[in-house]
């Protein structure tokens, strides 16, 4: 019945989509503002045309959270579905093959900012609850928790689950905001990274100079930060923090073998970045270096002219933006100081240093022998054919310690993105096919979870 459902309403679900992808919810942009509370009204309609209850727009210090629910029996399992509406900043505008905010599907893949991160995973949640609701077959409670600004920290919604753990309370909690393997290898992430984000700001003069006249006898600011960051690692790729390694676990050899099982190509890899060779943390695959080895990434560095043509200006200042993704056991507040003690150590008396400290999130690692897992387990196995193979991501979802901590839940992390869709780069995508899946596998979720927590 459900592939039919599917099959009947493909293309409405996705006429859905689209209209949710044309709104340009860019939480970090304040020029936004009003396009982040257009895609949080739009959520409430839809929750509510799917048949949830008590549908709301939850007003916070920054971005409006939805929160919606249907609970059929309050004797029957709970589970709290958690996704973003916000998306990252479309830039840089010219690499994209078409506009971000005109959804496309090219080849079966649906391009536009967000499609995969994370409104077109978030939906796929709504419109399985819309099946199970217009079948009448929902077996358990359901609620619904879209927050705005996950692509920014997260910063509002602590306060929120803080302060609304009884409207919260739930058996397991659902997130589809990871990536499989690859739709021949499903797989369900079990284990995040944490975050420490950081800005720096370099000054020299105070104010920009003429290179001819100034070069040479005052501290240029860009050079300054260039050496200052490319300190940042040895020639093993290791991050030369102080203290940045104290508290990371070591896992075991058979660990590490495990984790290597995954289904991996490098050459395939390389291929598909378009690189050379590969670069790294020493004695490392490269499953290991983005899955459970902490890392250290200048995202942005800008300073002095960028316009078109030539300007021989030596700058005032030079900014940076730094992440540094962290692995079970390291505590974001540690890493932010360490690194705010360090940066400030390594700069010449010839400049000024100002570290600032940005969003960060705790790691988290998720059990895999829990009856929410094995029902995802199995809902893959249903829809897919194959046992999911547990992974770690490389990535970070801030709020899995966050909701550990306040409400005591775990988690499943069942996403349906693949690492090739280009999130937060240009010509993000998304399958149709894994869209459609998707849904079929969150709909045999709920089936598989009350029965195994009967």
């Amino acid at each position: 019945m459900t592939k039919q459902y599917i099959s009947t309403h493909q293309d409405r679900f996705l006429a859905e989509l689209f209209e949710l992808l044309r709104i340009p919810s860019v939480s970090a942009d304040s020029r936004h503002k009003d396009d982040v509370r257009k895609a949080a009204v739009f959520l409430v309609g839809k929750l509510k045309s799917a048949g949830a209850e008590k549908v709301e727009l939850v007003e916070t210090a920054g971005h409006p959270i939805v929160y919606g629910e249907k609970i059929v029996n309050p004797a029957l399992p709970t589970v709290l579905v958690y996704g973003h509406y916000d998306v990252q900043p479309p830039d840089p505008l010219n690499l994209w093959t078409t506009p971000p905010f005109e959804p496309v599907i090219r080849e079966g893949v649906i391009y536009a900012r967000g499609s995969c991160d994370d409104k077109g995973q978030v939906y796929m949640h709504i419109k399985a609850f819309e099946i199970l609701c217009a079948q009448g077959n929902l077996p358990c409670n359901i609620k619904f928790m879209i927050e705005g600004e996950e692509e920014v920290g997260s910063d509002h919604l602590g306060t929120f689950v803080k302060e609304n753990k009884a409207r919260l309370k739930a058996d397991v909690i659902l997130i589809s905001d990871t990536a499989i393997i690859s739709l021949d290898h499903p797989s369900i992430t079990v284990g995040l990274r944490g975050l420490s984000y950081m800005e720096v700001e370099v000054t020299g003069p105070n104010r920009d100079l003429h290179s001819g006249v100034y070069g040479g006898a005052v501290a240029n600011p860009i050079n300054v930060l260039s050496r200052m960051i490319a300190s940042l690692h040895d020639e093993n790729g290791k991050v030369t923090i102080p203290g940045f390694y104290d508290d990371v676990i070591e896992l075991s050899p058979s660990e590490r073998a495990e984790l290597n099982k995954a289904p991996f190509e490098l050459s395939e890899y390389k291929k598909d970045l378009d690189i050379a060779d590969v670069a790294g943390e020493k004695g490392y695959t490269t499953l290991e270096r983005t899955g459970i080895r902490p890392t250290l990434d200048a995202n942005g560095i800008w300073g002095g002219y960028t316009g078109e043509g030539a300007k021989t200006v030596l700058p005032s200042k030079a900014h940076a933006k730094i992440s540094m993704r962290l692995v079970p056991n390291q505590s974001p507040a540690r890493i932010t100081a360490l690194f705010t003690s360090h940066f400030q150590s390594l700069a010449p008396s010839t400049v000024k240093v100002k570290v600032t400290a940005h969003h960060g999130g705790e790691p988290a690692v998720t059990p895999t022998d829990s009856a929410a897992y094995q029902a995802a387990s199995r809902a893959f196995e249903q829809v897919w054919g194959k046992v999911p193979i547990p992974t770690r991501d490389g990535g970070s979802i801030p709020i899995v310690a966050l909701f550990k901590k306040e409400l005591g839940l775990d988690s499943v992390l069942m996403g349906f993105g693949l690492d090739s869709d280009a999130i937060h780069s240009p010509n993000e995508h998304y399958g149709v096919r894994n869209f459609l899946l998707g849904i079929e596998t969150i709909v045999a979720f709920y089936g598989h979870y009350v029965k195994a927590v009967r």
